[in-house]
């Protein structure tokens, strides 16, 4: 039998929003007088404070920097590389990097430069969650803190993280607007009645050219609704039945590490993105709060890669974020171009990196599925 729908502590919420268009006025009015903006309905960045200025920039003799070599790449070098190379392929065969004739080494140091910027940067946002009778830590215990007095761990520098904690004094308990402090509302696949039209006979009680009634419905036409059970109502999934929900200001924190690199110029035929993973030996290191750009270094073209470098992350990070560490380095990457004959062809491969990674294209001995591609 059908139920009564006239039950005015059950009502229809199958058109409305899962959540209101904006926070309580009084959640809002509980937050501290800073410098803050809304962006969109839900968050407010907050502006971090002013840092003081860091420290002087020092004055660097490049000479002895540039002292630092890397060991030179021999053709008994050269072969072993790529032998390791292949015998780490499956389908490659070894047979012709011991045969191949090594006409010429080409070898070039090339300069990678990485700025690496770790910040943090905090918005708070308002939220809810179903109240459980449990204190309540209003704004009747105290003002709520500014969002960036509030002190929290910071995880290690140049590690990435997000963590949400709850503002204190910023908690409110309101009745749920989504059933509206019923608890439960009347479900939408039944509107209530706890059974639906039969779908195996689509509530003709018989099937379709045939005398026997339907045996899923057992000739009633209708079925016990799937969507609530049978019990015509279903639990707030807002408040789980709780009728009220607590609301507070949430704050997210965001601890960033922004990269910015740049690799000299060179003249061969070899994939950038390569370079950037590739191993190098380590010629100056700076880590400060505050690091300031590489001047009068041999090559300009990292200076004013340093020099960009830095200005880009200012301009990103100064409205939205503290800027905790920096940490600028300089690697010398050895890049050396092999060229080979073998069977009448002459081709190259590349070994880079101080562990000695090879880059081959076209190498003569390959196998697919057991068979030599020629």
């Amino acid at each position: 039998m059908d139920r009564d729908l006239s039950d005015d502590s059950v009502v229809d919420l199958s058109f409305e929003a899962d959540s209101p268009l904006a926070p309580p006025a009084e959640l809002l009015e509980t937050l501290p007088s800073c410098d803050w903006v809304l962006q969109g309905d839900r968050h407010q960045i907050f502006f971090p404070p002013s840092e003081t200025a860091g420290r002087p920039q020092e004055q660097r003799c490049w000479s002895s920097f540039l002292e630092h070599r890397v060991p030179v790449v021999t053709e008994e070098v050269a072969r072993e590389a790529l032998l390791s190379f292949v015998n780490s392929k499956c389908c490659y065969g070894s047979a012709a990097a011991g045969d191949l004739v090594i006409l010429e080494l080409k070898q070039q140091n090339l300069c990678r430069y990485r700025l690496e910027t770790f910040s943090e940067s905090r918005i708070s946002e308002w939220t809810f969650q179903p109240f459980t009778n449990h204190s309540v830590d209003g704004p009747q215990r105290g003002t709520s803190p500014r969002l960036w007095d509030i002190k929290v761990q910071v995880p290690p520098m140049f590690q990435e993280d997000t963590r949400r904690f709850q503002v204190p004094h910023s908690s409110l308990v309101k009745e749920c607007h989504k059933c509206h402090g019923r608890g439960r509302y009347r479900c939408s696949g039944c509107h209530g009645a706890g059974t639906a039209r039969c779908s195996s006979c689509s509530g003709a009680k018989r099937k379709a050219k045939s005398a026997r009634r339907c045996l899923m419905c057992s000739g009633s036409g209708r079925r016990r609704c799937s969507t609530c059970s049978g019990r015509g109502n279903k639990t707030c999934a807002t408040c789980k039945g709780k009728k009220k929900l607590l609301h507070f200001i949430q704050l997210v924190i965001a601890w960033k590490n922004s990269l910015f690199e740049f690799v000299s110029e060179h003249q061969l035929d070899f994939p950038g993105e390569l370079l950037a993973k590739a191993r190098g030996e380590t010629l100056f290191k700076d880590e400060n709060t505050t690091v300031y750009p590489i001047v009068d270094f041999p090559l300009r073209e990292i200076s004013l890669a340093s020099r960009r470098g830095i200005s880009e992350h200012s301009a990103a990070l100064a409205s939205r974020a503290r800027v905790l560490q920096q940490r600028q380095t300089l690697e010398l990457i050895p890049l050396t171009e092999a060229r080979y004959w073998h069977r009448g062809k002459t081709a190259v491969y590349y070994i880079y990196g101080t562990d000695h990674q090879v880059y081959v294209v076209d190498y003569p001995e390959r196998y697919c599925c057991g068979c030599t591609i020629i």
